[in-house]
């Protein structure tokens, strides 16, 4: 059962006097939503700003004591500030959505798609005609952090302060992630794009495989029937793809697990740290530590490849390569921060429906686009696995019934 919070303001003036006290309006606060996915341990620095006193409604009774800090990553709740003359719970209407809002969150899905589209598509060229992955990964960081620093600099997102012990507990984020998105170049230079997020439709089985191995939380038998035609569905595509080989094929896995691992981590170390810090600045910290991480593997591993002289010693068109790298990355970048302004407008689940939807449509685009040959059992495995991932985000809303004592 979800506790819920009350705070009470500390200032109440106490009289010989009997006084009445009159019921005034609760001042609420709204969380925001947080991500399930991406970073489910970061929160906003406005949601903390509460009384130090509080009162926790749990199964075991009242239970008062110092402000228990944030509410877990999944809690929709209501946290409620009164004043001392308040008297009694009172119901909050929830804010209706105007047609504006509307229109800006149909806006933002809608560039989530294109954004990923285009980064997918020029991805492709770019590591079709330059093999260096990690290189590859590198520019992409790289250009990340100029448009963090820009964004800092300008005033366009403020800046965090951020503490050192915060820095520790960010860095295994920045490894994970890094690794992450290494190995999903690494598969698209090898495999069609959409036989690679074929195999990353398994993300949903790698993250109940790690909750349950490092946070304890066990799957339902929903969640676990869910995750049966996502298995059968890569297999059978995988059986029947054309462009199939193992290195691709692993690189994708490699990627669900890195990927996956970001989120338990997350959920590990971030969930309890005081500062939390909200989705788009933790994902900004992220962009310029894993530049930082993957600069010294890059030159170390492929050299400095990027040079006019070298590229077209090798036959390659130097103008278009810089060009459709530039693009990659910009859309790299732009997708990944317009999916956490989604987040924090809209619940986990839709945003999980909505990531389903935009690799379906990703799929498509890359097939149609690449004129890549799909044959009917391989559409039929890729569409029983997205199927799948498509259950699972809705079964993931049935919470088990608490056992009666």
């Amino acid at each position: 059962m979800q506790s819920t919070a009350i705070t009470f303001a500390p200032s109440l003036s106490l009289s010989t006097r009997p006084r009445t006290l009159s019921a005034r309006r609760l001042n609420s606060v709204a969380a925001l939503p947080h991500g399930n996915f991406h970073f489910p341990g970061a929160f906003s620095a406005s949601a903390r700003k509460l009384s130090p006193i509080s009162c926790s409604l749990k199964q075991n009774g009242w239970v008062a004591g110092p402000n228990p800090g944030p509410p877990e990553p999944e809690s929709d709740g209501l946290v409620s500030r009164a004043t001392a003359e308040s008297a009694g719970p009172a119901e909050i209407p929830k804010p209706k959505s105007s047609a504006m809002d509307t229109v800006v969150l149909g806006s933002l899905f809608g560039l989530w798609y294109l954004f990923n589209i285009y980064f997918n598509i020029y991805n492709k060229q770019v590591l079709k005609a330059f093999h260096y992955p990690m290189t590859v990964t590198l520019v992409q960081f790289a250009v990340g952090t100029v448009l963090v620093v820009t964004m800092w600099t300008l005033n366009l997102y403020k800046r965090p302060k951020i503490s050192g012990s915060q820095l520790a507990g960010i860095l295994p984020l920045a490894m994970v992630h890094t690794l992450g998105n290494l190995f999903t170049n690494m598969s698209l230079g090898k495999v069609a794009v959409s036989f690679t997020h074929t195999i990353k439709a398994m993300e949903p089985f790698f993250s109940v495989v790690l909750s349950a191995m490092f946070l304890g939380e066990f799957p339902t038998l929903w969640v676990v029937s869910s995750l049966m035609p996502i298995v059968g569905g890569v297999a059978l595509a995988s059986m029947t793809e054309a462009s199939f080989n193992w290195a691709g094929f692993w690189s994708a896995m490699a990627s669900n697990l890195t990927n996956q691992s970001r989120n338990v981590l997350s959920k590990k170390f971030m969930v309890k740290k005081e500062d939390s810090l909200d989705n788009i600045t933790l994902f900004s910290i992220i962009t310029i530590m894993s530049f930082f991480l993957m600069a010294p593997i890059a030159f170390s591993m492929e050299g400095f490849k990027l040079t006019p002289t070298y590229l077209q010693a090798t036959g390659v068109n130097v103008n278009q390569l810089y060009t459709r790298s530039l693009i990659a990355a910009l859309c790299f970048h732009a997708y990944q921060q317009v999916s956490y302004m989604i987040l924090q407008r809209v619940s986990p689940v839709t945003h999980s429906v909505g990531n389903c939807v935009k690799r379906v449509v990703v799929i498509v685009t890359s097939v149609l686009f690449f004129r890549t040959p799909v044959s009917p059992i391989n559409s039929l495995g890729t569409g029983v696995a997205l199927a799948g991932v498509f259950l699972y985000s809705r079964v993931k809303r049935i919470k088990p019934k608490p056992k009666t004592a």
